[in-house]
């Protein structure tokens, strides 16, 4: 058998890689059907179409038998999803995927690369353990059917005129630096944006955000049809106020949107994100552990509220 050769990953390789990460995750939770693995929501392909330089396959004998994808939050480089066919499990792979897309977070000078996999798995730790990643806490991802109770949206991005977008997202850049130097979401803000995946949330005014949320919707995201997903919120330090604030309005917009459900996920050392999620009557369907290379609690602490989902 050839040797395997790792690569950038093209648009013409799209079809084939999302059928490898489905096959390998659908195999992974033991469904009937891999290949249909959460349905027609897109990881993939949203990925490399946020940013294509943070993809790669691996192909053997001419064929993709894996890849990777990774998100750029300024300073904090997030790695997944990371897979690879299972009929070349244990030959490598992984630890090649790994190895390239760590070359990359280093050449890009993150701060932190951080990751989302199975705390039950000794594979899956030893895998990043062996490219320095450290286990962390536990981050629950959570859903609930959405009660608005009267609530709106919000402000929404895409209803700002051109200058006020480009306003809003340094001033959203200077908030999300306030929870851990350098974290910025101007990337996947931009995405949602252009792609047609969903929209951005803003507590306060253009100039003066207190919070965000940046939801998907539909089936051009990552939650897929009838989900309202929240990939990324914050607000300032230690403002549950605003953060209660936020989840309302993420309410209104998934009764908005028709969404069935809302989809959140919070680390468990953000105390209380994570108090106030459950309170508001959300649960955890499916749990991973943060692993962070270089250790460190970084931006899960009690006093900030974040959510994020690192799949």
């Amino acid at each position: 058998m050839s040797e395997p050769v790792i690569r950038p990953m093209h648009e013409r390789d799209l079809d084939a890689a999302d059928r490898v990460h489905r096959i390998a995750f659908g195999t992974r939770f033991g469904l009937s059907d891999p290949a249909a693995f959460r349905g027609d929501a897109q990881m993939v392909r949203t990925r490399w179409a946020t940013d294509q330089e943070a993809t790669c396959v691996v192909e053997i004998e001419g064929s993709i038998v894996g890849g990777a994808c990774a998100m750029d939050w300024g300073s904090v480089f997030v790695l997944g999803p990371v897979f690879v066919d299972p009929k070349h499990a244990g030959q490598g792979v992984a630890h090649l995927l790994v190895e390239h897309m760590m070359a990359i977070a280093d050449q890009r000078g993150a701060k932190l690369a951080g990751l989302f996999t199975f705390p039950e798995s000794a594979t899956h730790l030893r895998l990043y353990e062996s490219a320095g990643f450290v286990a962390q806490t536990l981050t629950p991802v959570m859903s609930k059917q959405p009660d608005a109770a009267g609530h709106g949206p919000g402000l929404l991005f895409s209803k700002l005129g051109p200058g006020e977008q480009d306003a809003a997202l340094l001033n959203l850049a200077r908030l999300t630096d306030l929870n851990f130097p350098g974290l910025d979401l101007t990337r996947e803000i931009r995405a949602v944006a252009q792609l047609g995946m969903g929209d951005t949330i803003l507590i306060g005014e253009a100039q003066d955000p207190r919070a965000l949320a940046i939801c998907h919707y539909g089936p051009r995201g990552e939650g897929g049809s009838g989900t309202l997903f929240i990939k990324f919120a914050a607000t300032r330090p230690g403002a549950a106020a605003d953060f209660a604030q936020l989840l309302d309005c993420c309410e209104g917009l998934a009764t908005a949107t028709q969404a069935q459900r809302i989809i959140a996920g919070t680390n468990t050392a953000r105390a209380e994100a994570y108090r106030i999620l459950r309170e508001r009557g959300f649960r955890a369907g499916l749990v991973g552990v943060a692993m962070h290379r270089p250790a460190g609690p970084d931006y899960n602490r009690p006093d900030v509220f974040v959510i994020d989902d690192w799949r």
